[in-house]
């Protein structure tokens, strides 16, 4: 009686290492899942911290605005740019120290806008606001960002 090997006759399967093409697309596209649903809310909270660093800038201008009076007797008697650069110059008269060492800008920016005696709400503290994310000047609506806001409320 005869004997074989079997061995030789038993095909073997050889071990790939890797990935297959098939595999690497679902891990993609999870990816893309994933990636798709946290790009809008990263996006959204960038927003939310421009808004929120530029209402910052706006409560520092009015703040370095109640400075200016207190250390001069009177608010800035111009409007607009004029009043921000006389709060970033010592005043001569009085030798009261500047209260601003910079042009006050916006999350985008672009500078503030002030205005006093304030026309946009009925009180007696300066308007300021920001052109907003459009950098559009539409005198505190639209997307404008602006200081009298709060106080209506």
């Amino acid at each position: 009686m005869r004997t074989y090997n079997r061995k030789p006759l038993l095909k073997t399967r050889q071990r790939r290492s890797g990935f297959t093409l098939l595999e690497v697309l679902i891990v993609l596209a999870i990816i893309g899942v994933i990636a798709a649903m946290a790009v809008p809310q990263l996006l959204g909270q960038a927003n939310v911290a421009n808004e929120r660093q530029t209402r910052s800038a706006i409560l520092n201008l009015e703040q370095a605005a109640e400075l200016y009076a207190v250390n001069n007797g009177f608010e800035p008697p111009a409007g607009g740019q004029d009043a921000i650069q006389m709060m970033m110059t010592k005043d001569q008269e009085s030798g009261a120290s500047a209260v601003l060492d910079k042009l006050p800008v916006d999350a985008w920016g672009e500078p503030l806008n002030y205005e006093y005696p304030n026309t946009k709400a009925d009180t007696d503290r300066p308007a300021i606001w920001s052109s907003g994310k459009n950098r559009q000047n539409e005198n505190g609506s639209g997307d404008d960002i602006n200081n009298w806001d709060d106080i209506a409320k």
